[in-house]
């Protein structure tokens, strides 16, 4: 005889545990997307290509969510520098810089092309570190845990980055200044 309990319980199992299947993958698909976006731009920023951004991006999900099924912004960044490490040298220390009164901009606009070359320019431990505080926002403490980076080398790190950056500004506004100059017709 036909067990109507066994079966109706067996469906139901099946479809409580289906349901629960789907609410997991919406759940890392709203945590993907959530963080995608702002992952990419650092991965492009640091590895200068958009192919090789987009691989990053998704081997760095792929271990986030292979060491935790709901991974949280720290756990993803600390993913997306291990992935970094693997394409970077973070060990690539440049002499600190020291100010100069030829680095000012001025009050000249730099456009954002010239200030993404410029963070380009950078090495990759002042540009990621840079990138961090000065453009998502993370606390001194928070970026020395991701990077591990003693917290008392960090503002170093951060003050040589942003005189770096100036520098390398200076130097394209002049240069964009002399080219804009040149290709004036002169007045009669």
């Amino acid at each position: 005889m036909f067990n109507f309990d066994r079966a109706f319980l067996g469906n139901r199992q099946s479809s409580l545990i289906s349901s629960a299947k789907r609410s997991v993958e919406d759940r890392q698909r709203d945590i993907y997307d959530s963080h995608c976006h702002r992952v990419f731009a650092l991965a492009y920023y640091m590895v200068g290509n958009e192919i090789h951004a987009e691989e990053t991006v998704g081997t760095t999900f792929v271990k986030a969510f292979q060491a935790a099924e709901e991974p949280d912004a720290k756990q993803i960044d600390t993913c997306l520098i291990g992935e970094l490490g693997k394409r970077i040298s973070f060990s690539q220390t440049l002499p600190p810089v020291e100010a100069s009164t030829e680095d000012s901009l001025g009050d000249r606009n730099v456009k954002k092309p010239e200030l993404e070359d410029a963070i380009r320019e950078l090495p990759p431990t002042e540009r990621l570190a840079f990138l961090l505080k000065d453009v998502e926002g993370y606390s001194v403490a928070a970026i020395s845990e991701r990077m591990s980076i003693n917290a008392t080398d960090l503002p170093g790190i951060l003050m040589n980055a942003r005189i770096r950056l100036r520098s390398i500004l200076a130097t394209i506004t002049r240069s964009s200044d002399t080219n804009e100059d040149s290709s004036q017709p002169e007045a009669a």
